[in-house]
């Protein structure tokens, strides 16, 4: 277990925050403002698109893998980058992941605002954007959660990070991959170690948030 300290497993963390911490703002902020849109404007289809948008909760992490494999090869459209097997494809593929969930629980929240307070807003004569940034605060809570759970998806994701990061070391490597390849090696002590050392990154930025989210309370 003392190798769970090397610089190695320090590179490999650093990477997983990185790259969860960069899909995770990515995606909440597509996520969030979409949620806000779909939760607070009225149109036609509006129940079809919260279905769908409920519905890709369980988007398969392998699919979004697969798509951002295909667009970012060789020979797909944006091969000429250059960014397959690199920690950019990484942030793509699990940005895809963190989407759905934040625009869903938006949704959720924006809904949940007590409608006086909607009609408070739109009697005293608030543009749309202040109407839009109000129920937002209200909402404060939820959105903060919509973060979590963004979050939570994108670190603990394995599938998508290694098709398209490919496991590289020094290059690609997180925690997640790093875990699946010492579990296939079997070194399983050391695979154990690696999943000590996310959960306890996981719990710290939960921990971080939290604070954001009751602070925002008082």
């Amino acid at each position: 277990m003392a190798d769970i300290f090397s610089y190695d497993v320090l590179e490999v963390t650093l990477l997983s925050l990185y790259v969860s911490g960069c899909a995770t703002i990515l995606g909440s902020s597509i996520g969030i403002p979409l949620g806000a849109l779909v939760g607070l404007k009225e149109f036609g289809g509006k129940g079809l698109v919260k279905t769908i948008t409920y519905t890709m909760y369980g988007f398969p992490p392998v699919i979004s893998g697969l798509v951002v494999y295909f667009l970012l090869s060789r020979s797909g459209v944006f091969g000429f980058l250059g960014l397959l097997f690199t920690p950019t494809a990484m942030i793509i593929a699990e940005t895809l992941l963190v989407i759905p969930l934040t625009a869903g629980i938006t949704i959720t929240s924006v809904a949940e605002v007590d409608k006086s307070i909607k009609d408070t807003i739109t009697a005293i004569g608030a543009t749309p954007r202040q109407r839009v940034l109000t129920v937002m605060r209200e909402a404060w809570v939820g959105l903060v959660m919509a973060a979590m759970i963004g979050f939570g998806r994108a670190i603990a994701e394995v599938g998508a990070a290694f098709m398209v990061g490919g496991n590289i070391a020094g290059e690609t490597r997180v925690l997640t991959t790093a875990i699946m390849m010492e579990t296939r090696a079997g070194h399983l002590g050391f695979a154990l170690g690696l999943g000590v050392v996310l959960i306890f990154v996981a719990a710290a930025v939960f921990v971080f948030l939290r604070y954001l989210q009751e602070k925002e309370l008082l």
